[in-house]
Parts: C-alpha cells; sequence; structure tokens
C-alpha cells in the first residue's frame, strides 16, 4: 500500500542551471504508465533523475506532487527551467541519475524516484551531438558536457578490449572485425565510422530490421556515458533514496538494462530461502520492497506506432515497505 502523502515542502533554492534556453521537444515514453505508478499527489516528493525532454516531470506537476528535475544535459536543464520553471513546486539540478545521494541530499529520503534510460530525441536528431549513423556529426556521444568522446574512446582503447565493449554492450556478433576497423581508422565523424561497420561485415550478415551500424553505436554510447555502471550505483541507493511507502520506476531499453534492474528489484524484494519441501517457512527472509508489478509494462500498440522507439521500452517498479 503507498504511503500517506508528507506534508507540503518547499524547494530549497538553487542556482539556475547553465546553458542555452533551446528547443528540446521528446516524445516522453509509457507517460500515462509511468505516472500511475509513481502515484503523484500534493505533497510528495519526486526525483526525476532523467530530466531530458521533461515529460514525465510536467505530467506529475499536473497532478500535484513537487518534482526536481536532474540531468547532465545543460541544453535540457535550460529548455526545461524555461518552460516549468515558474512552477514553484519544479527544480532544476545538473548531475547524473547515479549521483542523486548527492544532488538531492536535502530532499531525502522522497516519495519517488523516476529514471527513463532512454537517449532523448534531440540527442539523437542533432547532428553535433554526435549520437546518430544516419546524420554527420562529431563522434561525441556524451550526454554531458565532460568526459571522453566517442571518438577519443576509440583511440584510447585496445582492440581487444574495444570488441570485449562492443560484445558486450552492444550484443554484437562481429565485434572482433569491427573492432579492428574502427582502430584502423580512427573516425571522427558520426557517418566515418557507420561506413566503418559496413566495412567490417559482410553484406549478407546485415540485420534486417535495424541498421548495420546500431549495435556499435549503442554499445560506444554507453561505454561513453558509463550507463551501466550509472545504473548499478541507483540500484544501490534505493533504500536510502525512498521513505516507506515511496516508490521507484525504472524504463529501460536494452535487455543488460532490464535484467539488471529486475535482478535488483527482486534481491529488494527478498524472499524464502528455506530448501525445497519445508513446510513452512523458518527463514522469514523479508526484503524491505514489494514489487509494484510482477512482469514489466511495455507501450502499448498504439504508443509503438506512434513512438515506434517506445517499442523495446520496459517499466519496472518496486515500494519501499517498511
Amino acid at each position: 500500500m503507498p504511503g500517506r502523502p508528507s506534508s507540503s515542502r518547499a524547494l530549497p533554492s538553487s542556482e539556475p542551471p547553465p546553458g542555452p534556453a533551446v528547443d528540446f521537444q521528446h516524445q516522453t515514453v509509457l507517460l500515462h504508465e509511468t505516472v500511475e505508478l509513481l502515484l503523484p499527489a500534493e505533497g510528495r516528493v519526486i526525483l526525476d533523475g532523467t530530466l531530458g525532454g521533461g515529460g514525465h516531470t510536467e505530467a506529475l506537476l499536473a497532478r500535484g506532487a513537487t518534482v526536481v528535475g536532474v540531468d547532465r544535459d545543460p541544453v535540457a536543464l535550460a529548455a526545461a527551467t524555461a518552460r516549468m520553471g515558474a512552477n514553484a513546486r519544479f527544480q532544476a539540478r545538473q548531475g547524473n541519475f547515479a549521483d542523486l545521494p548527492r544532488v538531492a541530499h536535502d530532499l531525502l529520503p522522497v516519495d519517488g524516484v523516476l529514471v527513463d534510460l532512454g537517449v532523448s530525441s534531440p540527442q539523437l536528431d542533432v547532428a553535433e551531438r554526435g549520437f546518430s549513423f544516419m546524420k554527420d556529426g562529431p563522434l561525441d556521444m556524451r550526454m554531458g558536457d565532460s568526459g571522453q568522446t566517442a571518438a577519443e574512446l576509440i583511440a584510447s582503447t585496445d582492440e581487444r578490449d574495444l570488441a570485449q565493449l562492443l560484445r558486450d554492450y552492444g550484443e554484437e556478433p562481429f565485434a572482433r572485425p569491427i573492432a579492428r576497423e574502427l582502430k584502423k581508422a580512427l573516425p571522427q565523424r558520426t557517418l566515418e565510422a557507420a561506413e566503418v561497420v559496413k566495412r567490417a561485415v559482410p553484406r549478407k550478415a546485415w540485420p534486417d530490421r535495424i541498421h548495420v551500424a546500431t549495435r556499435t553505436f549503442q554499445a560506444l554510447r554507453m561505454a561513453v556515458n558509463g550507463e551501466l555502471e550509472a545504473l548499478d550505483a541507483l540500484l544501490a541507493a534505493l533504500p536510502s533514496l525512498l521513505k516507506v511507502g515511496g516508490r521507484a520506476a525504472v524504463i529501460s531499453f536494452h535487455s543488460l538494462e532490464d535484467r539488471k534492474v529486475k535482478e535488483a528489484f527482486r534481491a529488494l524484494v527478498g524472499g524464502c530461502t528455506c530448501p525445497p519441501g519445508f513446510p513452512v517457512c523458518v527463514c522469514n527472509s523479508q526484503g524491505d520492497f514489494a514489487l509494484v508489478s510482477k512482469k514489466a509494462v511495455a507501450a502499448s500498440e498504439a504508443e509503438v506506432e506512434a513512438n515506434p522507439r517506445s517499442r523495446s521500452a520496459h517499466l519496472r517498479a518496486v515500494e519501499k515497505i517498511r
């Protein structure tokens, strides 16, 4: 059962996030389903760890919640602040969701935590961000404004480790030949990198439903931004982030991400560890969380038709019960 809404409290003042105020339109995935699972209401404080286009945050605000949106991307923060900054129940803070215990230390524990692990449409669509293999731009892929670019990552990683990275993060069956060609070419532009992948993979082995460079670009993006490491840190921090009755919701788009979320939630929930055949439970092994839904929530056919990027989204949620 959800906890009672906490008494309303004002957000502490903070400096406006850096970055230019530009258009940052993003089609929010699983909007209705996510908002319903997080139980927004007046007095409930929710952390949106991946503010992005602000679609989830805007809907949570509309239901009366107080929302602090966190994002690494200064462009996303500036756009969200320009659109929602007049709302006293909203605040934007720059940071990585892996670092929520520090970024939101003055608010903890809270009533809800949301993380949407998808890449924002503007990040994919703006060539200069370097995420797209369909548009020419610098091979960057950084979600924030610091750290190593994808081009620098290729240059600084030896062929063997680069192949392992492509295999682990992209599940790329031609990881070794692609890594070999990337090290030879050391691409600096997105289309240049995509051409390298095309050369490395036999034409008859190109996938039918996705671009041949999809897995390679996905793997490089995940490595550049430390996405799986950030998810591990968030999942480990959940017990300290949430108050009793608080809920955490995670939207993932990759099988590795969803597996991590599923296993972490299962560990939080706990369960009987008695040997099979025991007539009654004697271990009393109970976790502090309960699953909000037994299975991952997927996008409806209508949403997938309207937004094909939602087809691989999986939403899971847990509630802290003690």
